[in-house]
């Protein structure tokens, strides 16, 4: 963040200008979980990427403004290729949507030629063309159980998500050894150390996460409460902290989504499970990129239409599946 966002005049300042240029050119701003605060601010919607994905299809608005990593903004061009899609900077990658290439998975493919592919929306466009499905953390699960019980599943990229599906589902899953770096540095150290330390406290933990696959089998043998321990996409943590009557979250995730949690449950408390869990990518979308982005109207994001129709089809399963 910039030292002029530092200052809460200079923030509602380009808060309002940022506004006013949305509404007169008919932008609307999608921001995912993990943008900072004062960028939450100003979004239309805030949320995981199947629900932003789902607004970028539907939005009427002629310019999309996307404040997250650049496989997501692709992902809004792809499903609203009648729109300008932007992205405030365009050094907002993913150490996850790196660890696999559309050449890596044509390769992995040849090995198994009857097999489904099942990419994880954390991928290039490239990869998602060379895909039968996409699926997010909050529907990965529903995804695998569409496909015939007799197929062989290739899951990419994240190691620990395919973990968790296949011993959720009890399929055959080969996966890819991918992971997110942000979310693998939260270790089953440091839900050990805190469900001694907060012992009414629930358990939200991404199935991104390092710990998440231990967690499950924690849960299963009763070394943590199953009743108080939810593997869960973004989106489901903010769904099961308004319902649950629990007072202290444990949040295994990346810190951002803390702050939406706090201003949806000020009465509540979470706790970050690692407080160093930080994506440097997710946190290079400032605010004063955001108002650049919409006064200039940059940094478009396209994806060739070749690319696009194929990843589209991919996409939009996964959209259908819910």
């Amino acid at each position: 963040m910039t030292s002029r966002e530092t200052d809460p005049k200079e923030i509602q300042t380009l808060q309002r200008e940022i506004l006013r240029l949305k509404e007169e050119k008919n932008a609307v701003i999608l921001a995912h979980n993990y943008q900072v605060p004062e960028v939450q601010e100003v979004a239309d919607f805030v949320g995981d990427s199947l629900y932003l994905s789902r607004k970028a299809k539907e939005s009427d608005a002629s310019l999309i403004v996307f404040c997250g990593v650049h496989f997501m903004a692709e992902t809004a061009a792809i499903l609203a290729p009648d729109k300008k899609v932007l992205i405030p900077d365009v050094e907002a990658g993913c150490s996850l949507a790196d660890s696999i290439t559309a050449d890596d998975l044509r390769h992995w493919k040849q090995q198994y030629p009857d097999a489904v592919v099942v990419a994880y929306v954390n991928t290039t466009a490239e990869v998602k063309a060379e895909s039968d499905y996409c699926c997010t953390s909050s529907n990965a699960v529903k995804v695998v159980e569409s496909i015939p019980e007799d197929r062989e599943i290739l899951f990419l990229p994240d190691v620990f998500l395919g973990a968790y599906v296949a011993k959720v589902t009890g399929r055959k899953i080969h996966i890819w050894p991918g992971e997110c770096h942000v979310h693998a540095q939260i270790r089953l150290e440091d839900i050990d150390r805190l469900r001694t330390q907060y012992p009414d406290a629930e358990f939200l933990i991404h199935p991104e996460c390092g710990c998440s696959t231990s967690c499950m089998y924690y849960a299963a043998d009763g070394i943590l409460d199953r009743s108080k321990t939810f593997i869960l996409s973004t989106g489901g943590m903010v769904r099961r902290s308004k319902e649950s009557p629990a007072q202290e979250f444990i949040v295994a995730t990346e810190t951002g989504l803390i702050y939406r949690l706090k201003k949806e449950n000020p009465q509540k408390d979470f706790i970050p499970a690692n407080p160093e869990a930080i994506c440097e990518f997710m946190k290079k979308i400032t605010l004063e990129k955001v108002y650049r982005s919409l006064r200039d109207e940059v940094f478009e994001v396209r994806v060739p239409e070749e690319i696009a129709k194929r990843a589209r089809q991919a996409i939009e399963r996964m959209v259908a599946i819910g």
